[in-house]
């Protein structure tokens, strides 16, 4: 292929790579670059565009990452098949017009005091910027605010629902209106709101291994679970189209807890499964999407939603802390309507102090500014993690690296994962498995063990580590 025609602009607006990245992307969804095709090699686009050639390699990269662009050792970049799912999706679209988003529950470790505890699920606290929060607060709480203490409106208040949807358009590209958005007390809430919309009569899958908490909730009301397993690229839409369900589960953006990023190829199969039926729909758990590390931020499934078949679910209980307790959903049209017709006497589950205190926190530039500083501090223990982590290497195979908060290590050859937790513990360090996450054994012949560095110093992940030198 010759060198691509893109037309870069230096002022100011977006990165050079961004540009590059946008351009490609854009030309594989319009058909102009059709799969098969060689990209240009980093060196010989950089040298036509005038730019760095760590530059290309980024826009590459991040193509990469979601699965627009494969490589090849020694051959170069070409184009994914992707080209005939969005047609087929476009089409599905409009032909719908005519006609009318963790945790491991471990009882085993409970009650034990561990020198060095890798829980997947711990986040920093220590960078918090209490005294911003403790000021919002004050000066919420200084006027004679009366309406702050009367009932809101049962789906969150508006200005803080409007403040969402814009985060959640720049930050994830999730395409919604202030009204599609339903805030609640936590997630399980919003998934219990769930049966009255779905209703009770539906099977829903889920990913195998998943998160475990959202599995149970559904299983209380649904008529019916299924497992679908995960491989490489997420979950397996040729066993979701056997399994018969009505709705999916489903973490794209970082799977918990493989840790897999779903390839936009999986992501317009799994879309086009779902547009198949009316009365399909994919939740999506947008786990972990605030912190990844290399490139920028992989887009929502719902971002490439034109059927209006996603329900995304997210929270703020990672990037702002446990205790805010404050998750939202987005319903798609449709759905919509079912809940005003089915939930709208549902008083608000977030009392509307915190709601307008969180409001605050986004609006006025704080938790941006968070989110930048606790990205930079997961980083440096994520690098520190990975550094101590090259010695086993020979024996273990690394994954999910670069998102999330935790890390998986694979034994190369056949091992007990139980045995493996019970040596750590007497070392005094609390590793996690694989098998804890299974909804359905999975006959897994190695181990594999999620390392969480969140809640740890990097002296800590070094020293925990070292203990593990026998062990792994």
């Amino acid at each position: 292929m010759n060198d691509l025609a893109i037309q870069l602009s230096d002022d100011g607006g977006k990165h050079l790579y961004e540009q590059i990245y946008e351009y490609i992307r854009d030309e594989i969804k319009e058909g102009k670059l059709l799969a098969g095709e060689k990209l240009p090699s980093t060196r010989s686009l950089a040298e036509y565009l005038q730019v760095a050639r760590s530059t290309v390699e980024l826009a590459y990269g991040q193509l990469l990452s979601e699965g627009y662009i494969e490589s090849s050792a020694y051959r170069g970049y070409y184009i994914s098949r992707v080209e005939e799912l969005y047609q087929i999706m476009t089409d599905m679209s409009q032909k719908e017009e005519e006609a009318a988003g963790t945790s491991i529950p471990s009882k085993e470790g409970a009650g034990k005091n561990y020198a060095y505890d890798f829980s997947p699920n711990a986040i920093d606290m220590s960078v918090f910027p209490f005294g911003t929060w403790r000021k919002i607060t004050r000066e919420i709480l200084s006027g004679d605010r009366k309406e702050l203490f009367a009932l809101g409106e049962p789906r969150g208040d508006a200005d803080f629902r409007r403040t969402i949807c814009r985060y959640l358009h720049s930050s994830r590209g999730v395409n919604a209106s202030p009204e599609q958005i339903i805030v609640g007390a936590g997630n399980d809430y919003l998934l219990l709101l769930l049966q009255y919309i779905l209703g009770k009569d539906i099977c829903v899958a889920f990913e195998n291994p998943s998160y475990r908490r959202a599995y149970r909730i559904f299983s209380s009301f649904a008529a019916r679970t299924v497992t679908v397993p995960v491989d490489e690229s997420g979950i397996s839409v040729k066993d979701l189209a056997w399994s018969g369900a009505d709705a999916a589960y489903v973490m794209p953006s970082h799977q918990y807890p493989t840790g897999v990023v779903m390839p936009i190829g999986r992501r317009m199969e799994l879309l086009k499964w779902a547009a198949e039926e009316k009365n399909r729909y994919l939740i999506e758990d947008d786990y972990d999407s605030e912190f990844r590390y290399r490139g920028k931020p992989v887009p929502s499934l719902q971002a490439s939603d034109t059927a209006g078949k996603v329900i995304y679910i997210g929270t703020f209980s990672k990037s702002v802390a446990p205790a805010i307790r404050v998750s939202y959903m987005v319903l798609p049209p449709t759905l919509l309507k079912r809940y005003e017709k089915e939930c709208a006497f549902f008083s608000s589950t977030v009392s509307r102090i915190d709601q307008t205190v969180l409001n605050e926190f986004i609006r006025s530039g704080a938790f941006e500014r968070h989110l930048n500083k606790m990205r930079k501090v997961y980083k440096e223990k994520h690098d520190v993690l990975l550094e101590e982590l090259r010695p086993f290497l020979k024996k273990y195979r690394l994954s999910g690296e670069h998102a999330g908060l935790h890390v998986l290590l694979t034994s190369r050859e056949p091992a007990d994962e139980e045995a493996l937790i019970r040596k750590a513990e007497e070392k005094g360090v609390r590793l996690y498995g694989l098998h804890e996450a299974a909804l359905e054994p999975v006959g897994r012949p190695e181990a594999t063990v999620l390392l969480g560095y969140a809640g740890l110093e990097k002296e800590e992940i070094k020293a925990g580590i070292a203990l593990l030198k026998d062990v792994l």
